[in-house]
């Protein structure tokens, strides 16, 4: 049997590594490459290193004749939850979950490269949408998430050209690859009669859990601008178009088989689809160098979160094809801003320390829009740095960030009438907070 390493499998072990991964707002990661240590303020105008194919492709022109970036992220979120007043049936006296978060580890990979003098291509590879809770099973909400978990993979050929000494473009294409687990019981109602012409048949929905999944492949785009209006000053201004999904995946039952046996007769088991839009966004950035020793750095970003709204799970297979497989999840949100500010000090020739700030607002409307799978409110971060040049052409840089998040309110109703489709309510305050660390190696060659 043949051992050769197939090409085919890189994207496959690239998303494996960002299994786990945290959000920033919503869920999307901002952790694509240097700048940690300034809370990534600057994103789209510092053009340090190849990392800038994905925050502003026009910044290549800005590098050398040829560059490599790659680093690797540790993200650490809280997720805990403490019960006030859930009414939630079988799970009613259940535990109040854990901390739902886990540690995530989001790669990423950039090469630029040349032509002539005013020509660069490039090519990059990250992360930048994921997400996992996962809580004790069972728990209070058990019938509205017990597990979530979505990776994306994102491959980035991009361009830029320099017009003249003070403005670049660049623009690329980017093929992205999203899977989605969901896991949680079927319902909250512990034994339901059914009358059947054989008799009553006992139902346990509370006992089934539902494991939903689903993937996909599709196109996107961005575009970016980059002026130099003085050796010391750097405007960038960059778009990543938003990117639509059409999932497909199967939706399975386990647990009770009495239960599992009744709701596979009308259709439980199957494969569904089902639509999502992953949000746009918006960065406008500046560095500005202050003396010889310090620069600052500042950005505002907008993201287009309200392409997510209801996402609808549908049958495509079986005896109830057409049909709703769960209820639509109700996330319904809306656009957000980013702001950050940073700074940078020269210690020495090898040295620079960085500091960041920044306010990162919730596309999470309020406590009942809030999704037990997406506990997500707006946090503010603190981060420091520091870059180290053990040789001319490289830099390694290392970062950390704490996220702070306030306490976050949740009262999410999905009680029905149907005890197949009852999920109860989930009231109670989470008490959320991110730790990121991160380490960033670019050399020019």
């Amino acid at each position: 049997m043949s051992h050769r390493f197939s090409m085919k499998w890189i994207p496959a072990l690239l998303m494996a590594v960002s299994s786990g991964s945290a959000v920033s707002s919503g869920f999307q990661l901002l952790e694509q490459g240097s700048g940690l240590g300034n809370a990534y303020a600057g994103s789209a105008a510092k053009s340090s290193d190849a990392s800038t194919i994905y925050f502003n492709p026009a910044g290549m022109t800005q590098l050398q004749a040829r560059e490599f970036s790659g680093g690797i992220t540790a993200v650490r979120p809280s997720f805990e939850f403490s019960d006030k007043g859930s009414t939630t049936g079988a799970f009613t006296k259940a535990s109040d979950g854990g901390d739902a978060g886990s540690w995530g580890f989001p790669p990423n990979a950039y090469l630029s490269w040349a032509v002539n003098r005013d020509f660069y291509l490039g090519l990059g590879i990250n992360a930048p949408f994921g997400l996992a809770t996962k809580y004790d099973d069972p728990w209070k909400g058990s019938a509205h998430s017990n597990e979530f978990d979505i990776k994306t993979i994102n491959i980035n050929p991009s361009a830029a050209y320099r017009v003249n000494e003070m403005f670049s473009i660049g623009g690329g294409v980017s093929w992205q690859r999203i899977e989605a687990d969901y896991y949680r019981q079927v319902a909250v109602t512990p034994t339901f009669n059914f009358p059947t012409q054989k008799g009553v048949l006992a139902l346990s929905p509370a006992q089934v859990q539902a494991h939903l999944n689903i993937d996909d492949d599709a196109w996107g785009w961005n575009l970016g601008m980059l002026f130099t209006p003085s050796p010391s000053t750097k405007v960038g201004v960059a778009y990543r178009s938003a990117i639509q999904y059409h999932t497909t995946g199967t939706a399975k039952l386990s647990g009770d088989p009495t239960t599992v046996a009744f709701l596979n007769s009308q259709g439980g088991t199957s494969d569904v689809k089902a639509d999502l839009k992953v949000p746009d966004t918006l960065i406008v950035s500046a560095t500005q160098k202050l003396s010889d020793r310090w620069e600052m750095l500042g950005d505002i970003s907008w993201t287009g979160w309200s392409s997510i709204k209801d996402i609808a799970i549908t049958r495509t297979s079986g005896v109830a094809a057409n049909t709703p497989a769960q209820s639509p999840i109700e996330a319904d949100f809306r656009n957000t801003y980013r702001v950050a500010l940073g700074a940078n000090y020269l210690y020495s020739d090898t040295i620079k320390l960085m500091f960041g700030l920044a306010y990162d607002q919730s596309p999470v409307k309020g406590s009942s829009t809030r999704l037990t799978s997406l506990p997500d409110n707006n946090r503010t971060w603190f981060s420091l740095g520091a870059q180290w040049k053990p040789a001319k052409e490289q830099t390694l840089e290392l970062g950390a960030a704490y996220l702070y998040i306030p306490s976050t309110a949740i009262n999410n109703n999905q009680t029905t009438a149907n005890p197949f489709t009852n999920h109860g309510t989930v009231t109670g305050d989470y008490s959320s907070s991110v730790w990121i660390l991160g380490a960033q190696y670019s050399i020019a060659f």
